[in-house]
C-alpha cells in the first residue's frame, strides 16, 4: 500500500507538479505525501526520469521511507530556558514577536510575584547571565540555545552528552542548567507550558506548509530521493519567546538543528525560510564532502587564494567547508525566483558571494546550469563537480577578485571543538616548545586565544602559555596561566598536569599545603594515564625539587 501511495504521488507530480508532503504526529510534523503544494516550476525531462526511477523502485520491492528529512517541533526544554532569559531582561525583537510571547512573559512574571522562592531562584539565574555575558553581545543568547539543544527534558535538564563533548559556547554556560532546575520548579514553568502548549502546537500546524514546500522544492531541484539518511535528523524548533530576526542553527555530528521564532502578522519574513533552507543544504552536502575527501584534497591549494578574504577562519583552512558553502551559495543564486528573467539578481548574488571569499561560487553557478538539464542527481554529480574544477583557472579568477571588507556571519555553527586550523596552530606551538622556542609557542597560543570566533578549548592554549612562561623563567606568569588553564580546561590530561605543575611551583615557593591540594586534584581530574598518577603521587610523597643544572 505504501508503494502504491508513492506511485500515485509520482504520477500526479508529473501532471500537477504540486506535491507538498506532510503528516501530523503529536507535536511533530513528519513530511509524507499530500497534495496541494505550491511548486511553481515546469516539469522538464529530468523530473520525468527522476520519478520514473521512483516508480521503478516502488514496484521492484525497494523500500522508500514514508518521511522526508525534516521535522518541525516544539520543545519544553527550549521553552523553559528562553522563559528564564525573558524573565532576566531578554527583550530583543519584542515588537515583532507574536502576541503569545507577551502572554507567556506575563504568566511567568505573575508566578514569580506570587512566590518568594521563585524570585530568589530568578535572581541567581540573572546574576549568572550577567557574569557570563560574552564580549561579543551577538553571541549572548546563542550560547544558551546551544546549551538547550544539549539538555534533556525538565525538570532535571541533564546534559545529553559528556561535558567534555559540549560545544565550547554551551560549556561556558553549563552551570545555567542546574540553576534552571530550581527556577523551573519554583516558578511552576510546567504549568505555564501546559497552559500554552496548544498554542505552540498550532504554530507547528500553521508553518508546516511553508517548510514542507521548501524542503520538497529543494529536493526536486537537487533530484534527491524522499528517503531519509539513516541515523541523521534535520529538526526545526519553533520558539516564539526568541527574537523573530534571530536564527540559531547547530550541527551535531550527522544532526542539524534550527531554533527560529515566527514573527507576528505584517512582518515581511514571518519565518526565516532562507536560513532554514541554507541549513538544510548543509544537511545534504556536508556528508558528501566527507565521502569525497580525496577529491577535495586535490583543490586544497585554493585555500591560499582566500587568506586575505573576510571569511571565518574555518573556511580558510578547511577546503570542504569552503567548497560546500560556495555550492550552497550557487544553489541559492540559481533558485532566486524569476528564473532567466531575473538573471541579473542571480549573478549579483554570485558576485557578492565571491567578494566575500567564496571564490568557487561562480564555478558552481555555471556547473549547475548543466546539472539542471541532466537526469543525474546531486549525490552522483557532486564528485563530478569536484573533478571538473580547474585549479589553475580558479586560482587565476581568484587573483582578480577585490574582496569585501566583511562577510555575512555563517548560519550554521558546528559542534566540533576546534577547526583544523586551530588544531594545527596549537600542534605547532607544542612543537616549538619541544624544540626550545617558547617565544614562538607563546605567539601561536595567543593567536588562538585572541580569536573571538575560536572553537578551540582555551584550556590547552593556556596550558601552552604556562609552559612557555616556565621555560622563559617567568614563574609568576606560569602560575597565573596554569591557574587559568585549570578554570578553562575540559581535557582531563590538560587539567591534571596543570594541577601538577602548579603544585610544583607552590612547592618551590614553600607553600606545601597549597601544593598538596593540587596534587590531590590531579589524581581526581579523570586522566587515566600512568605518568599522571606517578607524578601526582610523587608530589604527595615529597616536595618537588627542580633539577640542578649540570
Amino acid at each position: 500500500m505504501a508503494r502504491l501511495r508513492y506511485v500515485l504521488c509520482g504520477l500526479l507530480l508529473l501532471r500537477l507538479a504540486d506535491c507538498a508532503p506532510c503528516r501530523f504526529t503529536g507535536v511533530k510534523w513528519l513530511f509524507t505525501c499530500k497534495f496541494g503544494g505550491i511548486l511553481r516550476s515546469a516539469f522538464p525531462f529530468f523530473y520525468f526520469r527522476f520519478f520514473s526511477l521512483l516508480l521503478l523502485f516502488a514496484f521492484s520491492g525497494a523500500s522508500f521511507s514514508q518521511t522526508t528529512k525534516a521535522q518541525l517541533e516544539v520543545s519544553e526544554t527550549i521553552f523553559s530556558l528562553t522563559a528564564a532569559l525573558n524573565s532576566c531582561g531578554y527583550d530583543s525583537g519584542l515588537g515583532d514577536s507574536l502576541p503569545l510571547r507577551q502572554l507567556v512573559r506575563a504568566d511567568v512574571q505573575k508566578a514569580i510575584a506570587n512566590s518568594p522562592e521563585a524570585g530568589k531562584a530568578l535572581k541567581v539565574l540573572c546574576e549568572f547571565r550577567r557574569e557570563h555575558t560574552p564580549s561579543d553581545a551577538g553571541r549572548d543568547t546563542s550560547q544558551y540555545i546551544s546549551l538547550a539543544l544539549d539538555l534533556g527534558p525538565p525538570p532535571l535538564f541533564k546534559p545529553t552528552i559528556a561535558e567534555a563533548d559540549l560545544p565550547p559556547d554551551a560549556a561556558q554556560v553549563l552551570g545555567f542548567a542546574s540553576l534552571l532546575q530550581g527556577f523551573y520548579k519554583a516558578a511552576g514553568l510546567h504549568a505555564v507550558w501546559q497552559k500554552h502548549q496548544i498554542e505552540y502546537e498550532s504554530l507547528v500546524r500553521q508553518f508546516h506548509d511553508p517548510v514542507a514546500n521548501l524542503i520538497t522544492e529543494t529536493d526536486l531541484y537537487l533530484k534527491l530521493p524522499f528517503s531519509n539518511t539513516a541515523g541523521s535528523r534535520f529538526v526545526v524548533y519553533l520558539e516564539p519567546l526568541l527574537a523573530p530576526g534571530q536564527v540559531n542553527a547547530r550541527n551535531y555530528a550527522e544532526n542539524y538543528f534550527l531554533v527560529v521564532s515566527p514573527a507576528k502578522e505584517g512582518v515581511p519574513e514571518r519565518l526565516r525560510l532562507p536560513e532554514i533552507r541554507h541549513t538544510y543544504l548543509h544537511f545534504i552536502l556536508d556528508p558528501l564532502a566527507l565521502r569525497h575527501a580525496k577529491s577535495l584534497k586535490r583543490i586544497e591549494l585554493l585555500l591560499n587564494s582566500v587568506q586575505d578574504a573576510p571569511l571565518d577562519t574555518a573556511y580558510k583552512y578547511d577546503v570542504g567547508l569552503l567548497v560546500n558553502e560556495c555550492l550552497i551559495r550557487a544553489i541559492e543564486a540559481r533558485t532566486i525566483p524569476g528564473g532567466r528573467s531575473n538573471e541579473k539578481a542571480q549573478r549579483d548574488y554570485v558576485q557578492h558571494s565571491v567578494e566575500e571569499g567564496f571564490i568557487l561560487t561562480h564555478y558552481f553557478y555555471e556547473a549547475l546550469a548543466v546539472f539542471e538539464k541532466n537526469p543525474t542527481g546531486l549525490k552522483d554529480a557532486y564528485g563530478d563537480f569536484l573533478y571538473n574544477v580547474s585549479l589553475e583557472h580558479e586560482q587565476k579568477r581568484a587573483r582578480d577578485v577585490q574582496f569585501a571588507a566583511q562577510a555575512a556571519p555563517e548560519v550554521v555553527h558546528a559542534s566540533k571543538r576546534s577547526t583544523p586550523h586551530e588544531q594545527r596552530l596549537l600542534d605547532t606551538a607544542e612543537d616549538r616548545l619541544s624544540s626550545g622556542d617558547p617565544a614562538s609557542a607563546q605567539k601561536l597560543a595567543l593567536q588562538v586565544i585572541n580569536d573571538p570566533k575560536t572553537n578551540e578549548d582555551s584550556g590547552r592554549a593556556l596550558f601552552i602559555l604556562a609552559r612557555a612562561a616556565t621555560l622563559s623563567g617567568d614563574m609568576q606568569g606560569a602560575e597565573s596561566y596554569f591557574g587559568k588553564a585549570i578554570q578553562n580546561a575540559h581535557d582531563p590530561r590538560t587539567l591534571a598536569w596543570s594541577h601538577i605543575y602548579l603544585g610544583r611551583i607552590l612547592d618551590i615557593q614553600e607553600n606545601r599545603d597549597g601544593a598538596l591540594e593540587h596534587y590531590r586534584a590531579a589524581l581526581t581530574a579523570g586522566d587515566p594515564t600512568p605518568d599522571t598518577k606517578v607524578a601526582a603521587e610523587k608530589g604527595l610523597a615529597a616536595p618537588y625539587e627542580p633539577r640542578k643544572p649540570r
